[in-house]
């Protein structure tokens, strides 16, 4: 079974900072591909930042400059630091793996982000 929890979710105001941290647990193996999406109301779930397991990166356009992904190994997390937070950020963040070797991507139960103006 696999596990993903996520936390550093809250409210902040514009401007403002944010982590996100995520960690995977159980049957996992090796993992290629670790992302952090986002889902506002009314809205459907977006990318927001990948990070492959040879550290390749990607980005919305969106969040350019201003979030940056990490990922240990080691430790089976992914981090998203979010910087210059605006309004239009406030979402439900989910952290998602995909492990080939079974086939799946796996998705956590997602953590609220609120940005106020």
């Amino acid at each position: 079974q696999v596990q993903l929890v996520e936390s550093g979710g809250g409210l902040v105001q514009a401007g403002g900072s944010l982590r996100l941290s995520c960690v995977a647990s159980g049957s996992i193996g090796s993992i290629n591909v670790m992302s952090w999406y986002r889902q506002a109301p009314g809205k459907q779930r977006e990318l927001v930042a990948c990070i492959t397991s040879t550290s390749v990166l990607n980005y919305a356009d969106s969040v350019k400059g201003r979030f940056t992904i990490s990922r240990d190994n080691a430790k089976n997390t992914v981090d998203l630091q979010m910087t210059s937070l605006k309004p239009e950020d406030t979402a439900v963040y989910y952290c998602a793996i995909d492990l080939p070797w079974k086939g799946a991507m796996y998705w956590g139960q997602g953590t609220q982000v609120t940005v106020s103006s």
